[in-house]
């Protein structure tokens, strides 16, 4: 997956997914993680996206974090993180989903939707918050107004 290609809300939420596995001890990068990002980013779009989706907003929260602290700790890493096998799947499939949507860079929006169609703790949790991939897509049709996401700033627009 190319870097270059993710929308500058979608890079940041993964600094800060990253960050936040760091912190937590954690060696993978896992999507419950890049969820709880995008959760807690200021201005991001995902928070009125999923509200509009019918999302329990609280109780996602909640469970993200819940299920972050779930997750194994490693001592000793040295600094050592590597993106999930699961992670690395769900931005695969938002890749896809972008390409067949027509957009040039990959958004935030798109990865719930990934997230919210694969079974890792994550897709559960939006599912278990009350959203369905049809109130999503939904709810991203409405917010894009029709348009493209042509700039890596779109989100922010």
């Amino acid at each position: 997956m190319r870097m270059d290609k993710l929308t500058n809300q979608l890079q940041t939420a993964l600094a800060d997914a990253q960050s936040l596995a760091l912190g937590k001890d954690h060696n993978f990068i896992e999507p419950v993680h890049l969820l709880s990002a995008l959760l807690d980013q200021q201005g991001g779009s995902t928070r009125p996206l999923l509200q509009k989706a019918g999302a329990n907003i609280v109780g996602l929260e909640l469970g993200a974090k819940s299920a972050i602290e779930a997750l194994p700790t490693v001592s000793d890493t040295g600094g050592d993180i590597h993106m999930s096998n699961d992670l690395g799947r769900i931005l695969n499939v938002t890749d896809k989903l972008a390409q067949q949507g027509g957009d040039t860079y990959i958004s935030s929006e798109l990865v719930l939707l990934a997230m919210l169609e694969s079974k890792t703790s994550a897709g559960e949790l939006l599912k278990g918050s009350g959203v369905t991939p049809v109130d999503l897509q939904g709810a991203i049709e409405t917010m894009r107004g029709g348009e493209a996401v042509d700039n890596p700033e779109a989100e922010e627009s």
